[in-house]
């Protein structure tokens, strides 16, 4: 018998090289063969020329392959990557090559606005809708869209509730349909919108495009919860973690006000001694952020406020001063977040617990963003607790909530033919709108209600024992 070499067994390191290297094969034959879906043909080689010659990117971060790769294969990809790890490109640069417009759902008009100004610098047409369109500017935008001028549209998830927007958009088609911070579609997500709810229908009424989900934080629960949300079709799930390696967590026990105070004024004094960066201070209500800046100003530190109360005009200003290095120190409700994308952000304090891990990881991680040293540090009081308690009491529809929004549907003689609308049903039920909208979605995913436009149907057929067992 002639001797056989024994196999030799590849080390872990030589492992993950051989999958790396034949990945690579994988997806350069991918990319340089002619996508019939879209009929986009391209191959790693010029993406990598585009994002070096308009995102100044000379090297793709962890995940960001593998779902650049789902999108020009048409699958549905959900992503969790890390605070400041590039999410954006993952849509941005697709839309430069695929035929049809990449539609972007977004939270909040200021992060809109930031990615709308960074895409004009990378020569990029895009356009947005939101509230802020005056007459005239709302008129271009529309009429752009309506001529196939722009690669990108940014859009808020409410004018995607409304026909007319829906009409406008699906007239040119899309070739993604994007979904930015993508865990407020989930209702147990930290910063969850009844208007997310409404994408599926958005999607559908589109034709269909092919979904990206992108967020930084999500657990398996809402991980499951957005794409059960999301109707996404056996969808690609790449993780790339949590860690970032630059950033140094601490938590200091304050056991009352005047020790929290005392260390708060401690941490400030010495970013501003020691450092050439900014510090982001977080509370949990606008009285502490009114006290606290007040507080600091006369202990000699230049600092400003910023929460959802203050008049627009002094959101921008206070938000300018401090993006444009006019400001080191900001105490902040967590209206200061989403699209605050300042890289040189050396600290960021809870002066008060979020509500979530998940919020907490969001805001923390707004430190370090250029890759240099930076710290989060928590100053814990237990009772602090208290605060979040309430907040969370008051954000999810109640018990009795449910059983009026269900009597008003089965009694209603238009919601039995399909024609009741949403400011009707509230309007009988007497139950607000951001809870109205939570319910009738759960009805709709049980399969008590169906909805066609704005109008709801109550569905044939005996359901107050499942509805029972449904709220119990």
């Amino acid at each position: 018998m002639a001797n056989v070499e024994p196999r030799r067994v590849l080390t872990p390191t030589e492992e993950e090289a051989r999958a790396s290297a034949a990945a690579k094969v994988r997806r350069e034959t991918l990319l340089a063969a002619e996508q019939t879906r879209d009929h986009v043909k391209l191959t790693w080689t010029g993406l990598r020329r585009e994002a070096r010659d308009r995102f100044d990117v000379s090297t793709f971060r962890r995940g960001q392959l593998e779902l650049l790769e789902a999108v020009f294969q048409g699958r549905d990809a959900f992503g969790v990557l890390p605070t400041g790890a590039g999410k954006s490109l993952c849509f941005q640069l697709p839309s430069l090559f695929l035929p049809k417009p990449t539609i972007v759902v977004s939270p909040l008009i200021a992060l809109m606005q930031d990615q709308r100004d960074h895409m004009i610098d990378a020569a990029v047409e895009v356009t947005k809708l939101d509230s802020t369109l005056g007459a005239r500017a709302e008129e271009a935008a529309r009429d752009g869209i309506a001529r196939g001028q722009s690669k990108l549209i940014y859009v808020t998830p409410e004018r995607l509730e409304r026909p007319e927007y829906l009409e406008l958009l699906a007239k040119q088609g899309a070739s993604l349909f994007v979904v930015d911070e993508a865990h407020c579609v989930s209702q147990w997500g930290h910063d969850f919108r009844p208007a997310y709810l409404a994408l599926r229908h958005a999607v559908k009424a589109l034709g269909r495009p092919p979904i990206l989900a992108l967020t930084a934080t999500a657990t398996p629960e809402i991980t499951d919860d957005v794409i059960a949300q999301l109707a996404m079709e056996d969808p690609v799930i790449v993780h790339a973690g949590v860690a970032r390696e630059n950033l140094a967590f601490g938590v200091l026990r304050t056991p009352n006000d005047d020790e929290k105070r005392l260390r708060l004024m401690e941490l400030v004094r010495r970013d501003l001694r020691e450092g050439d960066g900014v510090t982001i201070v977080y509370v949990a209500t606008i009285q502490a952020a009114e006290d606290l800046t007040e507080w600091m100003k006369a202990g000699g530190v230049a600092c400003d406020r910023y929460h959802g109360k203050l008049p627009i005009r002094t959101r921008e200003d206070v938000q300018n001063r401090f993006m444009n290095d006019g400001l080191r120190v900001i105490v902040a409700t967590s209206a200061f977040g989403l699209g605050i994308d300042k890289p040189d952000v050396r600290h960021v304090i809870h002066y008060n617990f979020p509500e979530s891990l998940e919020r907490y990881y969001q805001e923390a991680g707004r430190a370090g963003r250029d890759g240099k040293p930076a710290r989060a540090t928590l100053l814990y009081k237990l009772e602090d607790r208290r605060i979040q308690s309430s907040f969370l009491g008051g954000k999810y529809p109640r018990r009795e909530d449910w059983v009026r929004v269900y009597a008003a549907l089965a009694t209603s003689p238009v919601a039995k033919v399909g024609r009741l609308t949403l400011e009707a049903l509230m309007e009988m039920s007497d139950v607000a709108e951001r809870r109205a909208k939570v319910i009738v979605a759960e009805l709709e995913a049980a399969g008590f209600v169906s909805r066609k436009g704005v109008n709801i149907r109550m569905r044939t057929g005996s359901h107050e024992a499942a509805f029972e067992r449904a709220v119990k």
